[in-house]
């Protein structure tokens, strides 16, 4: 909400700072055991599974996930390799379909030097861009400016999600 442009007010992020909910458990491993809506996943597939980034970068960041705790992309399966493909290839179509996005950030950080956040659990990142999707905030006040809430984000994707592609 904000106040008038002078503050921006975003009362969920005082739980990342306290760091409620925070456990040892990785989140990657954790979040398949909720259900869709509690842990924001979009789809499952048979080895991975496509979730909304809690952190996102943009409105929509996804991340392709093996189910697998695996570290290291030379570590996939072949068929969590392919899932992740398609799962990432499905992600893009529908994020086109369902908001537009006109281009795409694609990813893995592999290892902590590297810039992942969460290195013990291999993800594939999905950001979708726009013409103009950033301005001033993320270079001047390092803060990010998403205009929908993660339950509506998640929603509105599965419900985009093609059936046929649920368990590629």
């Amino acid at each position: 909400m904000a106040d008038r442009w002078q503050r921006l007010w975003v009362p969920e992020r005082l739980a990342y700072i306290k760091g409620e909910g925070k456990t040892d458990e990785c989140p990657f491993c954790r979040i398949p055991r909720l259900s869709d809506q509690d842990g924001l996943i979009v789809a499952r597939g048979d080895t991975s599974y496509v979730v909304l980034n809690l952190y996102p970068y943009n409105a929509g960041h996804l991340m392709s996930v093996p189910f697998r705790h695996v570290a290291d992309y030379t570590e996939l399966t072949v068929a969590e390799t392919v899932e992740i493909a398609e799962l990432t290839k499905t992600s893009m179509r529908v994020l086109r379909a369902a908001s537009g996005a006109q281009g795409f950030n694609l990813g893995m950080n592999q290892g902590v030097i590297a810039g992942a956040g969460i290195a013990e659990h291999l993800h594939q990142h999905i950001v979708p861009r726009w013409g103009g999707d950033t301005n001033f905030m993320p270079v001047i006040t390092h803060t990010r400016v998403l205009p929908q809430l993660l339950q509506d984000t998640r929603q509105l994707l599965a419900d985009a999600w093609p059936p046929t592609t649920a368990g590629v």
